[in-house]
């Protein structure tokens, strides 16, 4: 905190000094002057004050006008020279401001603009409105969402109004007039042309399970009921559809009802669906071909012995850094239709080859790097526990014949040869 002081010298005189507090102590940054009159200290302060305000840095306006101390500036002078009607009792000042309370109305005034600038507000229901940016600004409870309302300077409904009110977005199918005004924004300010698509679960403190909150695979371990969650979203991350599933359902499982959702909904039918490798099955894919849409997805790693065969036969496992290799992989497991003898990559067409899928690898020298530190790593982990030095569950290459653990060293030497790719 910088700020003016005024020291009384050994000489008699009054300095004015721009001073600062560091770590406990005051330091001087500047000795503005030092003053044997009181109109001499009343120049000095002025320019202490002068030299305070900064133009670049911004004020705080707290709508309080205090009352500046009047001081007697002019020198006494003998009686006589002029005509005063009396003494000037000097005027005082207002104590200094009191904080009552703090509020974060403008993050509040922010969200609720641009609630009202993607047209959210033609649901004319300000309490949803509350919520949602309650929401936004802290995830909590239905029951604590008053007070995240009330730290942002917005007055909170009763907890039965805001129960209401999610009764009331159900009955009144929020969801699906929320999705129409995220596409048309979308549309408008950005490009639908391509999708992007994930999944993730939500969990309940719950002791049962119900129709919808079901115990199911968890990223984060956990036991209890869960939900799981759909989102579509565009090349930028604006959401365009959501979907809610049973906690038990597979993540595969919730990729082409959205997708379809979203086309019902928009009546599109030109588009590409960018999803990870968690969203990959033949029937999934077999789905969203046989609906006209494009699609972009992760492989996996286990289908890159196939894929490659015959870039293996004949460039060898050397690769360098950013290289392509466009091919082919199978649609399924059943019929593969790359040919190693041919020492060309197939490139794929889809009347050439009908039981396949265009597939494009890529190779990282840097990716290379962290995945043999992985693959390290795990080497050594299963030599611990087949060792007997660890006791843990059964860990990657390591293969148990005949009640003996063993090194798995084709599976460790096959994922060495594939350190660095990705499809």
């Amino acid at each position: 905190m910088v700020f003016i002081r005024r020291v009384l010298t050994a000489s008699g005189a009054t300095a004015v000094q721009i001073a600062e507090y560091v770590r406990g102590r005051q330091r001087i940054v500047e000795h503005v002057g030092s003053a044997h009159t009181e109109a001499e200290l009343g120049l000095l302060l002025e320019r202490a004050r002068e030299l305070l305000e900064n133009p670049a840095q911004g004020v705080l306006e707290l709508g309080i006008e205090p009352t500046p101390p009047v001081k007697g500036l002019i020198v006494p002078v003998e009686a006589g020279l002029f005509e005063t009607a009396g003494a000037v009792t000097p005027a005082g000042r207002d104590s200094p401001g009191r904080v009552v309370g703090t509020d974060s109305r403008i993050l509040f005034d922010a969200l609720a603009s641009v609630f009202t600038a993607l047209g959210f507000d033609g649901l004319g229901d300000e309490v949803f409105r509350d919520l949602v940016i309650a929401r936004v600004v802290e995830p909590t409870s239905l029951l604590d969402a008053g007070r995240v309302l009330r730290d942002l300077g917005q007055p909170a409904a009763s907890y039965a109004t805001m129960k209401r009110t999610l009764g009331r977005a159900a009955a009144g199918k929020y969801r699906d007039r929320i999705a129409t005004w995220c596409f048309q924004h979308a549309s408008t300010s950005g490009d639908i042309s391509l999708v992007l698509y994930d999944v993730t679960t939500l969990y309940f403190e719950a002791e049962k399970e119900d129709e919808l909150r079901k115990v199911g695979y968890s990223k984060e371990r956990r036991v209890d009921p869960q939900i799981v969650v759909g989102l579509l979203v565009d090349r930028g991350g604006f959401p365009l559809e959501i979907g809610c599933f049973e906690g038990n359902k597979a993540e595969t499982a919730t990729i082409v009802p959205i997708v379809k959702q979203f086309q019902a909904r928009h009546n599109l039918a030109d588009m590409v669906v960018v999803a990870d490798a968690g969203m990959l099955s033949a029937s999934n894919l077999r789905e969203l071909d046989e609906a006209d849409l494009r699609f972009i997805v992760g492989s996996r790693m286990t289908k890159a012995p196939a894929d490659l065969a015959s870039h293996f036969r004949w460039h060898g496992d050397a690769f360098t850094d950013g290289q392509l290799i466009d091919t082919i992989t199978p649609r399924t497991g059943h019929k593969n239709e790359n040919n190693t003898d041919l020492r060309a990559e197939p490139v794929w067409d889809p009347g050439t080859h009908p039981g396949s899928w265009r597939a494009v690898w890529a190779y990282s020298r840097k990716r290379a790097a962290r995945d043999a530190i992985t693959l390290t790593a795990q080497e050594n982990r299963a030599r611990e526990v087949i060792e007997g030095q660890k006791t843990a569950r059964t860990p990657r290459f390591v293969k148990t014949s005949g009640g003996a653990q063993s090194l798995d060293e084709v599976s460790l030497r096959r994922a060495r040869q594939l350190a660095g790719l990705k499809c």
